[in-house]
């Protein structure tokens, strides 16, 4: 479930509708926005099977004039460490001129009869801030088959620092369309941001 929108307002009602722990996750929200006016925002509820348990997780994303904000929420089952269930909530607030990536993957059916404005069947929304990357590697190889030389290895470095997956068939048409239109803005936000004070 995925909800966008332009107003603190709209935003707390997005994150009620949601009913994932409104209270807690709207407080946590709301103080990481503090006073700034919201732009564009997007509730996305995700749950997940873990063996015989069913886990929800929600992340919310804000966009303010100044500074791109991530949410997530999370349930526990009780365990070790606590002997009643709990959720946990972080929030991180990124400036607008450290976002160095907003990568927006579209899946369309038919592609060959795509008409403009066609829904997409499935988004994703991969944004970096340079706080976490992947490293992939692999031995590198030169061009003979018989070299058994040791040429080290050669990679690549990936930001991943927030990736959100949204569907047609698992979160509705709405959601899509709200994912597409967080996405603009962002994208938006970014390309009209000076690139000084990194």
């Amino acid at each position: 479930m995925a909800k966008t929108g332009t107003t603190t307002q709209g935003l707390r009602a997005a994150i009620e509708r949601s009913g994932y722990y409104p209270a807690l996750v709207a407080e946590a929200v709301e103080a990481a926005v503090g006073g700034e006016p919201v732009v564009s925002y997007l509730v996305h509820q995700e749950t997940t099977f873990d063996s015989n348990e069913v886990r929800r997780h929600v992340t919310v994303l804000v966009l303010t004039g100044t500074r791109f904000i991530v949410s997530h929420t999370d349930e526990q089952a009780a365990d070790g460490t606590s002997p009643s269930p709990y959720a946990t909530t972080s929030t991180e607030s990124v400036k607008l001129q450290r976002i160095s990536s907003v990568v927006l993957s579209r899946v369309v059916a038919n592609p060959e009869s795509y008409t403009p404005g066609t829904l997409p069947r499935e988004v994703v929304l991969t944004i970096g801030w340079g706080a976490v990357n992947r490293l992939d590697l692999e031995p590198a190889a030169c061009g003979d088959p018989n070299c058994e030389a040791d040429h080290g290895y050669t990679g690549s470095s990936t930001a991943d620092d927030l990736s959100l997956r949204v569907s047609e068939a698992g979160d509705g048409p709405d959601s899509v369309r709200q994912t597409l239109s967080f996405a603009q803005s962002l994208s938006e936000a970014t390309a009209d941001t000076p690139d000084s004070g990194r």
